[in-house]
């Protein structure tokens, strides 16, 4: 760890100080010819997919289509560190329960599958036929098929999600929770309410043609850094930037572009944002609608602001969204936003003035209690404009996780459409389940209460991504089972339920080979809707290890039998699970051969062609009130309480912690770190490099303490503060969630600050 320092930064994104991480990250992996060959190939159509974001590939891309974060990303996964059965006898999980997250995930890739010894409180290795077995045999001794949960992570390619699915749902259940559940469900939730369909509508082509573009609750340069080049691009051709967040993201200030040579060799940046506003945390949607009360104000004297046409022939609602609008006073939307009525009213003009405009969004906006309300509204002002179906404007929720848009499109899905089981039902002649299963926060309320008694994993480190971490842990240790599928150790494998499996698969990065040796081809699918394949250039990390089909379809074998589907098969070439695929999943005909193409192909989303799947048929605006009152607001009567909300360190991609610096918010060294307004300071009689401990709302009887937290003044809106996580995870109650999302509230968390006993 480095000597931990705050300081202010001042330069650009990326830049200098990105090709410096670089360098360091690939020193640091113990094998860095090995990995510079590995980047030469990421992204690329004859190598393999970034593991890190969603972001898509440019049709013309360049040698060196990868960021910061995909060399984190892929350096992490090419480490020669290693993590053998030696090292397990060696450490105790009661120890390495001492340990964080980076320190765990340090440690390397698993080399072979282990099973936890309750005896001895350590993890021995078990045979592969046999972990199998083991598991084959606890699902079949459940009295409910409903008693398992099949958990997925964003990793997980399509043909792999595609199989898990099968298997849960042959197996009798639709518990398929995944990590949209935590992130973009808010996202598909109000896509499909308002425009039938529950994602995206541009592509990166969409950047090129619009003339402005405005950004909702991201950082794209920590969370997607590639994002940062086609905002570059789309600024240099006069294209107008407006970024609506909470904090002042350098990369949506100012970005250098490594691969502009003139720009690194004169220490040259360029403006990102044109306009850059910082609403309180949950006043978005207010800040939307004061943008709508302008554009009809507008409207009203001249006629000619609205896309009259557009919405006569393409949308309904807009009699009562109008009234809506016209019924919210300015003082309301001014004092929940946390912007002045003037502010909002220089961002309506940017979109008055472009005939072409992308709206994109993150977390910022998914994550609170109203953020389905919020997404309406966003498509209510891209309505108002007749900024859908048309060149170089649309919606773009932009993804986390490589195939997190991929899984669910391939079924991961605890609430999936009776047309996909009915098409399911049709291939494989059997009765698939109807019920809606549970997803994130439900599996972890059904496993504490004793309902869900076996939980498979495959990918991601569930008990630090949920929220009420203490809660999450409770749950699992009650399984009578846990089973990990990971390439790597991290703390979901040291919260063990009676028994326990480690089964370590391989990386993006390596090569997975057919039946007759030949590579294997996996697939995934972007956020712009692109499926493409991917296929590993390494060896594998260790000779012992299988691919997450593999697995999937062994314990399938030994659970369902081949009589319904030849698991076998499936294993043996991928391209069978393709087929199958095929047969199934609406825009996957001829998959084997589109998905070879070089860039893939893309899953039409019928908006384009402004043709709305709604049940009217039409785009439909939303009505909602804005909130009452937003938690800023509430608890401003409550002295000495402050919002939180939860974000990633620069040297993080969601639970995996890379290093202990944020480089552009100037922290070195260090994670415990709570960013806090002066103003709020001062009124709490708080100090510069002080200690505090962050106490969650306990009303419910659980306590929720994060503690040693340094106090790090920076400028975020009065009432607001941030901090990363997964270290305030613990603060999240498990009921605090979204309305008709579910989703952790991770951007509105109540907490208060108490002295700690840390004093330096």
């Amino acid at each position: 760890m480095s000597k931990e320092r705050i300081h202010e930064y001042h330069h650009p994104a990326a830049g200098w100080g990105a090709l410096k991480s670089v360098g360091k990250f690939i020193a640091e992996s113990r094998a860095p010819f090995s990995n510079v060959r590995a980047l030469l190939k990421l992204n690329q159509p004859d190598g393999f997919d970034c593991p890190g974001c969603a972001w898509g590939d440019p049709e013309h891309g360049s040698s060196f289509e990868f960021c910061e974060n995909g060399v984190k990303a892929v350096t992490w996964e090419t480490t020669a560190k290693r993590v053998t059965p030696r090292f397990f006898k060696r450490h105790s999980v009661s120890e390495m329960m001492g340990w964080d997250d980076f320190r765990l995930e340090d440690q390397g890739r698993l080399t072979a599958p282990m099973r936890y010894n309750a005896a001895t409180d350590h993890y021995e290795p078990i045979e592969w036929h046999e972990a199998f077995d083991l598991i084959a045999a606890h699902l079949s001794a459940l009295e409910n098929p409903n008693e398992a949960v099949f958990y997925t992570s964003g990793k997980a390619c399509n043909e792999s999600a595609y199989v898990f699915q099968l298997l849960a749902r042959l197996f009798g259940t639709n518990n398929l929770p995944d990590c949209s559940n935590m992130c973009h469900e808010a996202s598909g939730a109000a896509l499909e309410a308002s425009l039938g369909v529950g994602k995206g509508s541009v592509l990166l082509e969409d950047f090129e043609e619009a003339e402005a573009i405005f950004t909702f609750g991201q950082n794209p340069g920590t969370n997607h850094p590639r994002m940062l080049g086609t905002l570059r691009e789309a600024a240099d051709r006069g294209c107008e930037i407006v970024a609506f967040n909470t904090l002042k993201e350098r990369g949506l200030e100012r970005f250098a572009d490594p691969q502009r040579k003139l720009e690194m060799a004169t220490n040259g940046s360029g403006r990102v944002s044109t306009f850059y506003y910082c609403p309180k945390l949950g006043g978005d949607m207010a800040a939307v609608r004061g943008m709508a009360k302008v554009l009809f104000e507008r409207d009203d004297v001249t006629g000619e602001v609205l896309d009259h046409a557009f919405i006569a022939r393409h949308t309904d609602g807009l009699a009562a969204y109008r009234a809506e609008v016209a019924a919210t006073p300015w003082a309301a939307i001014e004092d929940q936003s946390g912007l002045a009525r003037s502010e909002i009213i220089e961002a309506a003009e940017v979109y008055m003035r472009s005939n072409a405009t992308i709206i994109c969004w993150a977390m910022g906006l998914t994550q609170h209690e109203h953020s389905v309300a919020t997404i309406r509204e966003v498509v209510n002002l891209l309505l108002l404009k007749g900024n859908i179906g048309k060149p170089g404007a649309g919606t773009c929720p932009v993804r986390g996780h490589s195939n997190v848009q991929g899984d669910r499109t391939m079924g991961i899905y605890e609430k999936p459409a009776p047309e996909f089981l009915d098409e399911l039902e049709a291939a494989y002649h059997t009765p698939m389940p109807r019920a809606h299963g549970v997803d994130t926060v439900n599996a972890v309320r059904a496993m504490d209460e004793g309902r869900a008694k076996l939980f498979i994993g495959l990918a991601g480190n569930f008990a630090r991504a949920t929220s009420d971490s203490a809660v999450c842990e409770r749950a699992l240790k009650q399984c009578n089972l846990t089973v990990h599928i990971s390439t790597k150790l991290n703390r979901s494998h040291l919260v063990t339920g009676q028994d326990a499996l480690i089964l370590p698969c391989l990386g993006r990065v390596e090569v997975d080979r057919k039946a007759d040796g030949t590579p294997q081809l996996i697939t995934v699918e972007d956020s712009m809707s692109m499926v493409h394949g991917s296929a590993g250039i390494h060896k594998p990390a260790a000779s012992t290890l299988v691919s997450e089909v593999e697995i999937l379809t062994q314990v399938a074998e030994r659970v369902l039998g081949n009589d319904v589907v030849d698991w076998p098969s499936l294993r043996r070439d991928y391209d069978a699970i393709r087929e199958h695929i095929a047969r199934v999943i609406p825009g996957f005909e001829d998959f084997n051969e589109r998905v070879r193409a070089p860039r893939g192909f893309w899953l039409e989303n019928p908006n384009v062609s402004r043709t709305f799947p709604t049940e009217t048929g039409q785009a439909r605006f939303s009505a909602a009130a804005l909130p009452v009152e937003v938690l800023h607001q509430k608890l401003r009567a409550r002295s000495n309480w402050l919002t939180l909300q939860t974000l990633r360190s620069h040297d993080q991609y969601n639970t995996t912690v890379y290093g202990y610096n944020d480089r552009y918010r100037g922290v070195e060294g260090q994670r415990q770190v709570i960013f806090v307004n002066a103003e709020d300071m001062a009124r709490l009689g708080l100090e510069a490099g002080e200690f505090v401990d962050l106490i969650g709302d306990e009303s419910d009887g659980q306590t929720r303490r994060a503690a040693a937290f340094k106090v790090v003044r920076y400028d975020t809106p009065a009432g607001c503060a941030a901090a990363y996580y997964p270290e305030t995870n613990p603060l999240i109650p498990l009921d605090s969630v979204g309305i008709e999302s579910n989703t952790p509230n991770s951007k509105s968390v109540a907490i208060r600050l108490v002295k700690s006993q840390r004093l330096a």
